[in-house]
């Protein structure tokens, strides 16, 4: 299992450590991480707990980049691979 993974360097440079990207990035990791602890351990309740809110946390950082700067939002979810947002 892998237990870091690198943040993507082009995302975020050294000033930017507490910007919307670089939080989604790090979530992002755990996500990965967390989905790869779900694949071996299926029935660990508490780990699906913590990705579900994770993920509630991401979808609202994700939110709100969208209504701030829709291409900013759509350059990092190319760059990370991940689905954009419902629209409704």
């Amino acid at each position: 299992m892998i237990k870091k993974l690198p943040i993507h360097s082009s995302l975020v440079t050294q000033e930017q450590k507490g910007s919307v990207e670089y939080q989604v990035c790090c979530l992002t990791n755990q996500i990965i991480r967390l989905t790869q602890h779900l694949q071996l351990h299926r029935k660990d309740y508490s780990s699906q707990i913590g990705l579900w809110k994770i993920v509630g946390k991401r979808r609202r950082l994700l939110f709100y980049l969208s209504k701030r700067d829709i291409l900013r939002y759509n350059d990092l979810i190319s760059q990370l691979g991940i689905r954009g947002l419902k629209t409704r």
